[in-house]
């Protein structure tokens, strides 16, 4: 079966995956540039695809930055116009109920995370998605409803205000530190990222086990990413980590809406 390109268009980071039947062939990262144009990321997509363009079946897309998803719709339009393309957006087919005040306010890529673990483990679930700008905590019940979640800033995001608001401060790689007790500036801001972050993940994770009143042996918890494996191995919550769930969501959305246009 040819794979599908899935593209997970975030504020930080555009990930984007061939991909099919849930396995990621090739996967690329890049920055998130609201000024791109439909043309600019036209000549970045063929750059990257290189002979893989040719394997294609089609193209699905989610976005939480709007300049960019207009962009991206011209360019599905004007340079993969053979192509078959889903935009995920409200009223595209997901399948997962969604269960909040206000849908059409919910992250598409939230909604596809919580297809992707619905339909991968099952329900109870949560989905906890570590990206640049913002860490998210997404909630699926035991009849794979998608019943909310939680935001906190994202691990890049904390580490640049403290390095821009702090006079004796600076940027530091993220790493674990040899201790949580540091001896020097450095290892100190490395402990508070990587320990805090961790504390922060369990603490939210049983208030939402608490809340959604199951047995936490009941409930999968899935770490998923570009930053998961910077705090995956110190957090006591997970029971799996699944790098890819975003893009195997989008495939399965596009499934549901093969033979439609979203371009």
């Amino acid at each position: 079966m040819s794979p599908i390109l899935a593209a997970d268009i975030g504020n930080s980071h555009t990930v984007l995956g061939l991909i099919s039947d849930g396995e990621v062939s090739a996967e690329w990262r890049v920055a998130t540039v609201e000024s791109r144009t439909a043309d600019e990321w036209a000549v970045l997509i063929r750059g990257l695809l290189g002979e893989h363009e040719g394997t294609m079946d089609g193209i699905v897309v989610c976005s939480t930055v709007p300049s960019a998803l207009q962009e991206w719709r011209v360019m599905l339009g004007d340079h993969f116009a053979t192509l078959p393309s889903v935009v995920v957006e409200p009223g595209v087919r997901t399948g997962v109920p969604v269960l909040t005040d206000n849908p059409r306010e919910v992250g598409t890529d939230r909604i596809v995370n919580a297809l992707a673990a619905a339909t991968r483990y099952g329900g109870p679930a949560v989905v906890v998605d570590f990206g640049g700008t913002a860490t998210t905590f997404d909630v699926v019940n035991s009849q794979d409803q998608y019943v909310g979640g939680a935001i906190s800033p994202g691990i890049e995001i904390s580490l640049q205000a403290l390095e821009r608001r702090g006079a004796q401060l600076r940027m530091v790689e993220l790493r674990r530190p040899r201790s949580v007790i540091a001896r020097n500036t450095v290892e100190a801001v490395q402990s508070g990222m990587v320990f805090g972050v961790a504390s922060q993940v369990d603490g939210i994770v049983a208030r939402i086990i608490d809340e959604l009143q199951v047995e936490s042996s009941a409930v999968t918890v899935v770490a998923t990413g570009y930053l998961a494996s910077s705090v995956y191995d110190e957090c006591r919550c997970f029971t799996a980590h699944d790098p890819w769930l975003t893009l195997r969501g989008l495939e399965l959305v596009y499934a549901r809406n093969r033979g439609s246009s979203g371009s």
